[in-house]
């Protein structure tokens, strides 16, 4: 398998769904891989759980699996499995909602603020994590995709299905409410998916579509 991942680490999105449809079922692990940390992060910003997120990440992944061969190129494929991811997400959220009390909810996300894995500045960290999620959903959402997962304002507006004037005033929005102090940080420091949890993910999902490794 080692090969196999290392021929495909440059291949463009398209020419590797073309090689997956074609049967070589087990280069879905570099998709998984290369998209892992934006889904994870997405997945934050709306769920604010890490076990929520990886739940969605999960279930995208079955899902965009399965109707690959639907993918048009309309969009880019990130922008496509973005959407898949989102989807996941709200869908995830809505059932979250009819099951726990407002004041649940308020406690998980005072206690969900901080990740599980300790990283070299925890209390950075900390701060942060909990200045992202004191902010609006729909203003958090465009901030992550737009600012950490540098996708366009026209990848953001297709993701999120809103008008590209609305991405961009959302945006300013959501920066006017972080301190400035923020933005050299983001990328380093937020929501990061390690590793060990990049190899998980690629069992899990392959162990869901049954695909042997």
């Amino acid at each position: 398998m080692e090969p196999a991942i290392l021929q495909s680490e440059q291949v463009p999105d398209g020419e590797l769904v073309k090689q997956i449809l074609s049967g070589e079922k087990r280069l879905f692990e570099q998709v998984i891989r290369r998209y892992n940390q934006r889904l994870f992060r997405v997945g934050m910003s709306i769920l604010q759980s890490e076990s929520y997120a990886e739940e969605a990440m999960q279930a995208s992944y079955v899902n965009a699996y399965e109707h690959l061969g639907k993918f048009e190129n309309r969009s880019s494929f990130g922008t496509w499995i973005t959407r898949i991811m989102i989807n996941e997400c709200l869908a995830l959220k809505k059932k979250q909602q009819r099951v726990i009390s407002a004041t649940d909810q308020s406690e998980n996300r005072i206690n969900m603020a901080t990740p599980d894995s300790v990283l070299a500045n925890k209390e950075l960290n900390m701060a942060l994590e909990t200045a992202i999620a004191r902010l609006p959903e729909k203003y958090r959402l465009v901030f992550f995709l737009r600012e950490i997962e540098d996708m366009s304002v026209r990848e953001t507006s297709q993701a999120l299905n809103i008008q590209e004037p609305n991405v961009k005033v959302r945006l300013n929005r959501a920066k006017t409410m972080l301190r400035e102090t923020l933005s050299g940080y983001m990328k380093e420091n937020v929501y990061s998916f390690h590793l060990s949890r990049c190899d998980l993910m690629v069992t899990n999902v392959f162990n869901r579509l049954g695909i042997k490794t």
